[in-house]
Formats: C-alpha cells, structure tokens, sequence
C-alpha cells in the first residue's frame, strides 16, 4: 500500500519539478512553497525563539516534557529548507516523542560557506546546555544534510570535553561528500537526488574543498563514546550507503547504532508523512527510539 502512495506523491511531484538554473532564493521559494502547506501534527504549539547563533521554531505538543529537548537539525543540501519546510517531520516527532523540539535555522550555502552551517549546529547544542538542558535528556535528530550536522556536533562535543546527547536519530544522512560508496556509482533508481543535485549542493557548501575534511563530514571520525542511533534510510537512495557504512563504522567504535531500510523508500519520504504510512513509522520509529534512551 504505502508504495503505491509513494508511487501517487512521486507522480504528483514530478508536476512541479525543482526550478532549472535558478538562484538560492528561488530554489529556496521553491522547497518552501512545497513543503510548508503539508498538514503539521495536531495540539502542537510552535514558538519562534533565539537559540544561539540563529533562531528556529520550538515546538511543544500538549502534555509533553519540556524538560526533554530533541534538536531537529533539517536538511537541504545545505543549501535549502528551513523549519517550515520540516514542520511535518518535526512536529510530529514531538507529538511521537512527547518531548519539545528545536528546529534551528543554521547558515545556508552559498552565501555562508562551510563550515558555517556545522558551526551553527555545533553552537545550538552548546546553547542548549548552557540553557539548563541536560545532556541525557537531549537527543539530536536529522534528515539528510542535517543527519551530517548532527553526526558532526556529537563528534565534536565529545573532542570539545562536553557531555554527550542521549541518542542520535539519523535519516538519510548525507555524509560520502566524496561520493566513494557504491550507491553513488552507476544510475541508482533515486527518483529524487540526482548526481547534478548533489554537484551543485557540494560546489556551494564546499567550493573546490576537501570532500573529506572533518570540517565537512564526520564520515571519517573516530565514532567511540558516541551515544545509542539509529539510522533510517529508503532502498532507493543515491545516499543509502552512507547510512550502511556509517553504521557498520559506529558499531567498530563501539557504538549502539542500529540501521533500518525502507524498502522501496527514496530519500526524505518522511516529509509526506500524513499521506505516506512510511513516513510517519519512520518518525515514530525515531521518537520511541529517543525515549528509550533519554537519560535522567
């Protein structure tokens, strides 16, 4: 059932493809004018609010633990997307979760070019502890550039001496900048990242950069002391090896990471989550994986 909703979504989509040739900010229009019209969870009070380097929205849903803070750190290539275009993922992770959530709106590429955005990343989690949050009740959660934020920020909160989260959750995260995986060869049936996708996302964050520098991908970090995660990633992904090699590099360092294919699920379905049942067992999946391993 649910490929056949994929099937209609992708069908729909492909109606209003991704501007040819256009700047940032009407690509930006673009992702914003798509996403930011799905339905959001119900009985959810979102806030704007300052958290460090930039602001982003904080999202409570009715009955939940404040006290609980799950950083949702959205993708877009570094390129696009913003806490609107992510509502429906983040809101319905704090509904699953009953937990608040902070989707901040880091520095986009290419007017702030790397390391800017995992700078800005790295800063909101420093800003959520010194708010008072502790660091067993802080998950950090991610969909595709932001599962790269999000990896990054826990490895260099451990280099940096700081307390580590209490579970990361991963989605589809973009990290072989080098595109050495065996996804990333050949024609993939990805119906949604293309290889020119991919080439002008890397050229605005990078320029002609170091693919593998750690400033840009925690790819090839040393993993130990990390915290539990959990990666989720579709079968029909130009990405998906990220998600299997990283995995398989996380449980080498000891880590308790688990991994998840979607069979038949290409990148960020969990944005059509209230139309696609994938894309809301995939946020459900990381929510209850996040309650599990929060700290007191």
């Amino acid at each position: 059932m649910s490929k056949q909703q994929l099937a209609a979504i992708l069908e729909m989509s492909a109606q209003n493809p991704i501007p040819a040739n256009a700047t940032p900010a009407v690509m930006r229009a673009w992702a914003e004018d798509v996403f930011s019209h799905l339905p959001v969870a119900e009985n959810v009070q979102i806030e704007r609010v300052n958290c460090g380097p930039c602001d982003g929205d904080l999202i409570l849903p009715a009955g939940g633990d404040a006290s609980r803070l799950i950083i949702f750190y959205h993708g877009g290539g570094f390129f696009f997307g913003s806490s609107r275009t992510h509502r429906v993922i983040a809101s319905n992770l704090a509904r699953a979760a009953g937990s608040a959530v902070l989707v901040p709106d880091y520095r986009l590429a290419p007017e702030n070019p790397a390391p800017a955005a995992h700078d800005d990343a790295f800063a909101v989690y420093q800003w959520a502890l010194k708010q008072g949050y502790a660091s067993g009740k802080v998950a950090l959660s991610a969909d595709s550039a932001g599962g790269n934020l999000a990896l990054a920020t826990a490895v260099r909160a451990k280099e940096a001496g700081l307390p580590q989260p209490g579970a990361l959750t991963l989605a589809s995260p973009w990290l072989d900048l080098a595109r050495e995986g065996a996804s990333h060869q050949g024609t993939p049936d990805d119906p949604v990242v293309s290889t020119e996708l991919l080439d002008l996302f890397t050229f605005s964050y990078l320029g002609d950069g170091d693919r593998k520098s750690p400033t840009v991908t925690p790819f090839y970090a040393d993993f130990s002391g990390l915290p539990p995660t959990l990666v989720h990633v579709g079968s029909r992904e130009r990405l998906r090896d990220d998600s299997v090699t990283v995995v398989e590099r996380m449980k080498a360092a000891g880590v308790a990471a688990d991994l998840k294919i979607f069979d038949g699920m290409c990148h960020n379905w969990q944005l059509y989550a209230p139309m696609l049942d994938e894309g809301m067992a995939s946020i459900e999946g990381c929510a209850a994986f996040i309650k599990a391993h929060h700290r007191p």
